[in-house]
C-alpha cells in the first residue's frame, strides 16, 4: 500500500472526516498538522499546486485533493487502485 499523508488543522471538520474514513478502511496514514505552522502551510501550498484548504491528501506523493475529492475517487472505484497501485 502506498504512503498516505494528510495535512490538517485542529479546527477542520473535513480533516476529521477524512481521518475517520481512512481509519475505518484500515488505511494507515501520517497526519501533518499545519494549524500554527506557517512554514509548513506554505510548503503544503507548494506541494499541492497552490491549494490553500485542508485537508490536503497525498497518496504515494500524489496530491489527490481534499476530503470530497477522496470520496469522489472512492465512489468511482478509483481510490483502491491509487492506494494499492
Amino acid at each position: 500500500m502506498k504512503d498516505v499523508v494528510i495535512y490538517t488543522t485542529n479546527y477542520c471538520p473535513y480533516c476529521r472526516q477524512a481521518e475517520k474514513f481512512l481509519t475505518d478502511k484500515g488505511v494507515p496514514f501520517q497526519q501533518v498538522d499545519v494549524t500554527d505552522d506557517d512554514a509548513m502551510r506554505e510548503k503544503l501550498i507548494e506541494l499541492s499546486g497552490g491549494r490553500r484548504t485542508v485537508p490536503q491528501i497525498f497518496i504515494g506523493g500524489e496530491a489527490i485533493g481534499g476530503y470530497s475529492d477522496m470520496m469522489t475517487l472512492h465512489q468511482k472505484g478509483q481510490l483502491e487502485p491509487k492506494l494499492n497501485g
